[in-house]
């Protein structure tokens, strides 16, 4: 074998060794960011996932909101990129506690029963105004002392939380999808999934609960969306009680001088 000959052989053993550590480096790469997203949603390879889907409170019969359509298959695909399992039931046929599997509960509790049950259990200082007549309040949302009304099309609101009952490993989260309009249900999906790794980082497997605004969905559609503030606290203490209304002030007779 003359040199020529082994250069090129060593250079294609090389190129081979090189070729295979790259593949190995982004294989344990991607499993790992796999992992990690896995962990998050509590989602192992293989798992069962429930999909709470609401109804469309516009109209009387059973019918979900295209909105909301969008939303739910935005949530099939990140449970299906963690290999994981979905079944998709009604907010009305949802007869089972949390915990065991993850769940995606999607649509306020104006259109959803469950969401009223989890709001009612892990979210006792967030209160929903489901007034049906038209107002300024109508749709706003309480959290602890702080009141978000909706502009509709221009400015809107929606919660959305990752939330775990007790303190054991295995117990897989809830997350909520709680928005003013249907539009904002699907924004916050969008806005999981492009910021899932971000929110694992800052809060692991803890819960959390954010307020975000969609900003001018009547243009923008489900895309331009805010992060208003942090309100795990305030969501997950009890409201403040009313203050009592001020005694009324007794006003002196004024007697004139003769």
């Amino acid at each position: 074998m003359n040199d020529d000959v082994r250069n090129i052989v060593l250079g294609l053993v090389a190129a081979g060794i090189s070729a295979s550590l790259g593949w190995i480096a982004r294989t344990y790469l991607w499993k790992r960011k796999l992992r990690r997203k896995q962990a998050f949603f509590g989602l192992p390879d293989n798992s069962e996932s429930l999909l709470v889907v609401n109804r469309d409170p516009a109209t009387a019969e059973p019918a979900v909101h295209r909105f909301d359509v969008f939303a739910l298959l935005e949530l099939s695909a990140l449970v299906k990129d963690c290999g994981a399992h979905v079944q998709v039931v009604t907010q009305d046929a949802a007869h089972q506690g949390f915990g065991e599997r993850t769940e995606f509960c999607v649509g306020g509790p104006g259109s959803n029963r469950r969401m009223v049950a989890h709001m009612a259990a892990m979210l006792p200082g967030v209160r929903v105004n489901i007034d049906p007549e038209p107002g300024r309040d109508r749709g706003a949302f309480l959290i602890g002392a702080d009141l978000y009304r909706m502009e509709p099309g221009i400015t809107e609101y929606v919660l959305l939380a990752r939330l775990t009952a007790g303190e054991r490993r295995e117990t897989r989260p809830v997350f909520l999808f709680c928005g003013q309009r249907a539009i904002t249900n699907q924004a916050a999906t969008r806005y999981l999934a492009r910021h899932h790794e971000r929110l694992a980082r800052k809060y692991g497997s803890g819960s959390f609960v954010l307020l975000l605004k969609v900003v001018n969905s009547q243009a923008y559609g489900p895309d331009v969306v805010e992060l208003v503030a942090d309100v795990t606290k305030p969501a997950q203490s009890p409201l403040p009680a009313p203050s009592e209304p001020a005694a009324p002030k007794t006003q002196k007779k004024s007697h004139r001088a003769d």
